[in-house]
C-alpha cells in the first residue's frame, strides 16, 4: 500500500481491521394497509339515478359525432337527445322540484338531496346543450349542405326567396297566427307545454292608445316548423326555411303602425307527469281524460330562449314562469329541434340513412298455414327486430278466424289504437271469441292512445280491464284457449317488449311462442289474478312481480354467491334497461365480494358503481348505444353448471319489481339456452358500440385495440339473422 503523503495516524487508520463490518440493513418497506372496505350501505357506492339517466342521454348525443353512421342517422341521434331531454325535464326534474316544493326531500341510496341533484343536473345540461347546438351548427348542418340539404338563414335569402317568403307568410301564417299584446286586459297567456312562442318588444302606440311595449306570438302546432322551398325559388336540392325565421322577418306585419325592436323565440317545458289518485276515483278512464288536458299546463320546469334574447326579456319570462336563472337555457338555433325529425327520412337521400333490411321469419314458421301446429310441437323464440314480429301477429290473426279458438286474453301497454294487434282482437271479438284485454291506461305519454283502443275494443264486444289499482300492468303476455280433439289446449306468447309492430322494427326484444303446459297454466293464473280477485296463486315456472320476481332474482344471486364462497365456479350475466334497486345492487356487491364474475349490460340508468376494490371488483357494466334501442331483458345464472336463463319484461328497478305487474319466464332446452347465451355474450364482446361504466360514474367508449377486429353486436345479428334489401335505382 502506498503510504506516501499520509501521517502515521492516517496510515494506521487505513490498516485492515479484523473485526467484521456490520452493515445496517435497509428498512423493510411495509405496504400501506388496503383502504377499509366500505359498508354496503355507504352512499359512495351508489350513483344518483337522474344523473345516471343524464349520462345515457350524453352517450346518445355522442353518436351524432360518430362518422360510422350515415349523416341523417347522426342528425337523428342529436334529435333523440332533445326528445329524451324533454321527457327528462317533464318527469325527472319535475319530480325533484315537486319534492322540494312540498318539503318532502328524500335522498336515495346515493345520499344526494333533490336540491343538490338539481344543481348538478343544471350544470351538466347547460354544458351538453351548448355542445349539442355546436355539433348541429358546426358539424351536421355544413355536412348536410354538402349533400344539398340546406337550411337557409335570413342573411342568405335572395331577393327571389324574400318575395316567396313574404307571400307564404301572408297566405299561410297570418290567417292562423294570433299575436297577443300584453296589457292589464291581456295578461300573460297560459302557454302550452313545449310549444313554440315568440316574445316581441314593441315601440309605439296602437290604435287604442296602448303602449305596453310587449307582445307574445304563440306559433300554432299545426304550422310546420320547417318549410320546404321550391327548387325554382332556391335552386336544386332540398332547401328549407325555418318558421321562426319567417316570423322574425315579418313580425312588423303583425303589429301594424308599431315598430318591432326585437322578436325572440322561446319554449317552455312543464311538468307532464299525471297525478291521478287511483284510490279516490271510481272510473280511471274518465279521471285520466281529465288529467290529459292538465298535462299541457303543468308547473314550469325549464325555459329555452334564443341566445340573442336580451337579458331583461329573458328575466321577464323567468319571472312569469316562476323559474330561476339556473333553469334558463339559451340556445344558438331553433328551440324546438325535435321538429327536424321530419327530414331524417328524406326519400331523395337513401344513402344518408341506414340501409334497409327485411326481418327474417325462421324456417320452421315459413310456409306454415297453421302456426298452432308448429308451436304445439316446440317453443319458438324470436329476436326482434332481426327476426320478424309478424309470426306474433299472424298467430293472433289465425286465432281470430279459427273456429276451434274459444278465448283470447292479452295485456296491452303500448300498442296503438289502430295496430294490427288491435285489429285482430277486434275481429276475434266480432267472430264470437271471448276476448279480454288488460289495458294499462297509465303507460306514460300513451294514455290517450290507450283510451282510444279501449273504446274500440269495447265497441267490438271485448271485455276491457284497466289492470290493478296501484300497480301498472307492464307484463307482455297473450293467452289463446283452443279446443283440440275434445280437449282444451293453451297457447301463449310472452315477450320483453310491447305489442307494437313499429317498435318491433326499432327495439331489440325477445318473443316466445309456447304451448308448454306448466308455463301456459302460469300465464292463465296470472290473467286470473289481474281480472278477478283472490289470493296469490302459486306458479310452477313463471316469476312475476310484485310477488315472486324480486325474491327469485335475489335468491338466484345468493345461490351464485354461495357457490363462489364454496370455491365453485359462479357467474351472473344480465342485460336490462336500468339497474336502480338498492337491494339488487347490494346482493350483486356481496356476490362480487365472494368472487362471482358478473357482467352487466345496462342501457340507461345504473346506480351500481363497478370496479371498487373489495366491493365490486368482479363486476363490469357496459352500455350499448347503436342503431336499435336495446330493450330486451335477459338474466343468466351459471347455477353450478345447471344453467338458468330467463327473459323478462322487468328491469331491475324498484318500480318494476315492487309496483308493477311483470313477468319473467325461463328459456328451456339446451339449444335455446345456448342461442340466447351466445347472443348475450356478443354484447359483452362488442368493442365498437360499448361504453364501460367507471367507478366514478363516467362512461368510456370501447375501441378495438392491438390486433382486435371490430366487433359490433347489432351489426353481427343483422348479418346473421336478416335479409338485406337490395334497392333498385
Amino acid at each position: 500500500m502506498n503510504t506516501e503523503g499520509f501521517t502515521n495516524s492516517e496510515v494506521l487508520d487505513a490498516q485492515p481491521i479484523d473485526e467484521p463490518i456490520v452493515e445496517t440493513p435497509p428498512p423493510v418497506e411495509v405496504p400501506p394497509p388496503p383502504p377499509p372496505v366500505p359498508s354496503l350501505d355507504d352512499s359512495s357506492l351508489y350513483i344518483h339515478r337522474e344523473l345516471s339517466q343524464l349520462q345515457f342521454n350524453i352517450r346518445v348525443l355522442e353518436q351524432a359525432l360518430d362518422e360510422s353512421y350515415p349523416l341523417l342517422e347522426r342528425l337523428k341521434f342529436l334529435l333523440i337527445f332533445s326528445s329524451n331531454l324533454d321527457e327528462f325535464f317533464e318527469i325527472r326534474v319535475a319530480g325533484l322540484k315537486k319534492q322540494i316544493n312540498f318539503a318532502r326531500e328524500q335522498a336515495g341510496a346515493d345520499g344526494l338531496q333533490p336540491h343538490q341533484a338539481l344543481a348538478r343536473i343544471s350544470e351538466l345540461v347547460h354544458e351538453q346543450v351548448s355542445r349539442q347546438y355546436a355539433i348541429l351548427n358546426d358539424v351536421l348542418l355544413p355536412e348536410l349542405a354538402k349533400h344539398q340539404i340546406n337550411f337557409i338563414r335570413r342573411r342568405h335569402w335572395t331577393p327571389k326567396l324574400k318575395t316567396w317568403v313574404r307571400r307564404y307568410f301572408r297566405d299561410e301564417i297570418v290567417p292562423i297566427i294570433t299575436p297577443i299584446g300584453l296589457d292589464p286586459t291581456h295578461p300573460f297567456p297560459l302557454l302550452v307545454n313545449k310549444s313554440l312562442n315568440f316574445i316581441v318588444e314593441l315601440e309605439g302606440v296602437d290604435a287604442f292608445g296602448r303602449d305596453s311595449g310587449l307582445a307574445i306570438i304563440p306559433a300554432p302546432r299545426l304550422l310546420p316548423r320547417i318549410i320546404r322551398v321550391p327548387e325554382d325559388i332556391a335552386g336544386p336540392g332540398d332547401n328549407y326555411v325555418f318558421l321562426s325565421s319567417m316570423i322574425h322577418a315579418h313580425a312588423d306585419d303583425l303589429f301594424q303602425g308599431m315598430k318591432v325592436k326585437g322578436c325572440y323565440q322561446f319554449r317552455l317545458t312543464r311538468n307532464a307527469d299525471l297525478s291521478v289518485d287511483t284510490e279516490d276515483v271510481e272510473d280511471l278512464a274518465r279521471a285520466l281524460r281529465g288529467e290529459l288536458f292538465s298535462r299541457r299546463y303543468g308547473d314550469a320546469v325549464r325555459l329555452e330562449v334564443a341566445d340573442t334574447c336580451p337579458k331583461h326579456l329573458s328575466d321577464y319570462l323567468l319571472k312569469q314562469f316562476n323559474l330561476s336563472e339556473s333553469e334558463l337555457y339559451q340556445v344558438n338555433g331553433p328551440v324546438n329541434l325535435t321538429r327536424l325529425f321530419s327530414i331524417t327520412g328524406l326519400d331523395s337521400h337513401p344513402e344518408l340513412q341506414n340501409a334497409p333490411f327485411t326481418p327474417v321469419i325462421p324456417k320452421l314458421l315459413q310456409n306454415s298455414d297453421n302456426l298452432f301446429n308448429v308451436v304445439g310441437k316446440q317453443d319458438v323464440l324470436l329476436l326482434h327486430p332481426f327476426e320478424s314480429f309478424t309470426p306474433v301477429v299472424d298467430l293472433l290473426r289465425q286465432a281470430a278466424k279459427d273456429p276451434h279458438v274459444l278465448a283470447i286474453k292479452q295485456t296491452l301497454y303500448r300498442s296503438g289504437a289502430n295496430s294490427e294487434i288491435v285489429d285482430a282482437l277486434v275481429e276475434a271479438a266480432r267472430n264470437g271469441k271471448e276476448v279480454t284485454a288488460v289495458i294499462e291506461l297509465r303507460a306514460r305519454f300513451d294514455e290517450e292512445s290507450n283510451l282510444q283502443l279501449a273504446s274500440r275494443l269495447q265497441q267490438a264486444g271485448a271485455v276491457v280491464i284497466y289492470g290493478v289499482v296501484g300497480f301498472k300492468t307492464h307484463a307482455k303476455m297473450m293467452l289463446i284457449l283452443r279446443r283440440e280433439n275434445g280437449e282444451l289446449v293453451r297457447y301463449a306468447h310472452l315477450g320483453t317488449g310491447n305489442y307494437h309492430a313499429a317498435n318491433a322494427r326499432l327495439y331489440t326484444d325477445y318473443s316466445m311462442l309456447t304451448s308448454d303446459d306448466a308455463l301456459c297454466e302460469d300465464v292463465s293464473k296470472l290473467f286470473s289474478q289481474l281480472i278477478g280477485m283472490g289470493k296469490t296463486l302459486r306458479m310452477k315456472k313463471l316469476l312475476h312481480a310484485p310477488f315472486t320476481l324480486k325474491k327469485g332474482i335475489l335468491d338466484m344471486i345468493a345461490r351464485e354467491t354461495q357457490h363462489a364462497s364454496d370455491g365453485k365456479p359462479a357467474q351472473i350475466m344480465a342485460k336490462v334497461n336500468a339497474l336502480t334497486d338498492p337491494k339488487i345492487i347490494r346482493a350483486l356487491y356481496k356476490a362480487s365480494q365472494a368472487g362471482v364474475k358478473i357482467d352487466l349490460v345496462v342501457r340507461g340508468m345504473c346506480c351500481l358503481r363497478p370496479g371498487i376494490p373489495g366491493v365490486s371488483h368482479n363486476i363490469q357494466v357496459r352500455s350499448i348505444i347503436g342503431r336499435f334501442l336495446e330493450h330486451s331483458r335477459i338474466y343468466y345464472f351459471l347455477n353450478g353448471g345447471d344453467e338458468k336463463l330467463y327473459l323478462s319484461s322487468a328491469d331491475w328497478m324498484e318500480r318494476n319489481l315492487d309496483k308493477r305487474v311483470e313477468t319473467c319466464f325461463p328459456v328451456e332446452g339446451k339449444k335455446l339456452v345456448s342461442r340466447v347465451k351466445k347472443e348475450l355474450e356478443s354484447y359483452l364482446t362488442d368493442n365498437t358500440q360499448s361504453w364501460i361504466l367507471q367507478p366514478d360514474g363516467r362512461y368510456v367508449r370501447v375501441s378495438p385495440t392491438g390486433n382486435q377486429n371490430p366487433r359490433n353486436a347489432q351489426a353481427g345479428l343483422l348479418e346473421k339473422l336478416t335479409n338485406p334489401v337490395i334497392s333498385v335505382r
